[in-house]
């Protein structure tokens, strides 16, 4: 098993706690044990999971969300 690891990402698109709700569920499929923080106020979002950085970028892209790593 991976060992988990925390991303901070830059979440563009994000309006209301809808979004915030769908961001969760987006990481949240891609590793369901994943810890997701998301900051709708600045669009970002902390997450502590298992999953590569493309892995997470990708799913949220997909999901209508423009994601990118940033640097903590």
């Amino acid at each position: 098993m991976s060992e988990r690891h925390e991303l901070l990402m830059q979440v563009d698109g994000m309006t209301c706690e809808g979004c915030v709700a769908a961001v969760t569920r987006i990481v949240r499929k891609v590793d369901p044990q994943a810890d997701v923080a998301v900051d709708l106020a600045h669009g970002r979002a902390r997450i502590l999971t298992t999953a590569e950085t493309l892995e997470i970028a990708a799913a949220l892209d997909k999901g209508g969300y423009e994601a990118k790593a940033m640097t903590m």
